[in-house]
């Protein structure tokens, strides 16, 4: 079958890339020709802006679309509207950040945030609230030819954010680790080649709808991961956990120094996702320990330093308790 990847280049695309040719399908890309433009050579490179520049995609017909770069909903319409006779199902990788309240868990149905101008385009400042407006765009567009996935925490080989990538490396350097808050509070992410190999099922078989994308399958504690994690890595590392509020009063960012950790209540359901339709629909996981193991392997060929917690910051906080 034909696919079509909006992206397909960089971290969630290029999985998608190559979920589509295990499947023995047949790709073509769209991209600007910036990011990795040597990958793939065997799948059809067509160079062109979502924003203005589609000639390339008039007149091509492909099975199915994975949309993975689009942020903006005035962006996504030109493409959506262009391949609406053109392709039969259309799939729009939106965000679990779609929502308005975090502090409960969530669901298909949980409201989901609004522009307080309809007019801004400022993907920092209104990233949940235009994610959603893009998905009320494919919607609109495609109706039940569409599934809309929001994802969750994406992780694995080639995470550019390293919002993840930390705890296995850190594991794997042993010694003492500091565990922020409670050591029972839930996690979810997904591994993104396994949301990469179910968008393409999705593009190519559906069903439609909109779906939260994130996992594992069974509930995950946070001391259940990183003692999940050193069993896999072969660690000798031990976990101190420090009550959230002295690990905050040390000037810890949480989520972006300190990944997967959400202190508080006013985010705690963005880590308790109810994903019982995407799992209906055909999303499987991994073991957690295989989304480790090769997170760290390909984290090992990488130079230079990281956005996270340094090393020396996190052992004075631990000295100072």
């Amino acid at each position: 079958m034909k696919l079509l990847v909006l992206g397909g280049t960089k971290f969630l695309g290029r999985h998608a890339v190559d979920a589509a040719l295990a499947g023995g399908h047949e790709v073509t890309i769209f991209t600007r020709g910036r990011t990795n433009p040597e990958l793939f050579p065997e799948v059809e490179h067509l160079l062109g802006d979502r924003d203005g520049e589609l000639d390339v995609l008039r007149d091509r017909a492909f099975d199915g679309v994975v949309d993975t770069s689009g942020y903006v909903p005035r962006i996504v319409r030109q493409s959506a509207e262009l391949l609406r006779n053109q392709v039969g199902r259309y799939v729009f990788v939106s965000s679990i950040s779609v929502y308005a309240d975090f502090s409960e868990p969530l669901s298909e149905a949980t409201p989901v945030a609004e522009l307080a101008d309809p007019a801004s385009e400022d993907v920092m400042e209104d990233y949940g609230a235009l994610k959603a407006a893009c998905e009320r765009v494919v919607e609109e567009v495609y109706g039940d030819r569409s599934a809309r996935v929001r994802a969750g925490l994406i992780v694995g080989p080639y995470d550019p954010t390293d919002r993840f990538t930390y705890w296995p490396r850190r594991i794997a350097r042993g010694g003492t680790v500091l565990g922020p808050g409670d050591p029972e509070a839930a996690v979810q992410f997904v591994d993104a080649r396994d949301l990469a190999a179910w968008l393409v099922k999705l593009a190519l078989e559906g069903p439609g709808g909109t779906f939260n994308a994130t996992g594992p399958t069974e509930p995950l504690s946070f001391a259940a991961l990183l003692d999940r994690a050193r069993a896999a890595i072969g660690s000798d590392a031990e976990v101190v956990w420090v009550d959230e509020q002295r690990v905050l009063d040390a000037g810890v960012e949480a989520w972006s120094e300190l990944p997967l950790w959400l202190p508080g209540t006013e985010h705690a359901g963005m880590a308790r996702a109810d994903i019982a339709k995407a799992l209906a629909a055909g999303l499987a996981f991994r073991p957690v320990e295989e989304t480790v193991v090769d997170t760290l392997a390909w984290d090992r060929t990488l130079d230079g330093d990281r956005p996270t917690l340094a090393h020396e910051r996190e052992q004075e906080i631990l000295a100072a308790g």
